[in-house]
């Protein structure tokens, strides 16, 4: 999974990259629908990929503000 989303990352970039140079030789047209594939696939595509990998073996109910985390994190407040 690691090194599908490095290589999806990169061709992700060279795909901005190329819409960008096509933009700036004068197809504008071709550039600016390279970008926005390129913009689609990195938000619609990479990222849910992205979140689900990094976010596997955790809870998320240590990382949210419930009454016991904001206990916890009164008490380590008061050991200061």
């Amino acid at each position: 999974m690691k090194y599908f989303l490095m290589l999806l990352f990169l061709g992700i970039l060279i795909s901005l990259s190329f819409g960008l140079h096509t933009n700036s030789t004068g197809n504008t047209f071709l550039g600016n629908k390279i970008i926005g594939f390129t913009v689609l696939t990195a938000a619609f595509i990479f990222m849910p990929i992205f979140l689900v990998h990094r976010w596997k073996g955790k809870r998320l109910k240590d990382y949210t503000l419930s009454k016991e985390n904001l206990e916890k994190l009164r008490k380590l407040d008061q050991k200061k």
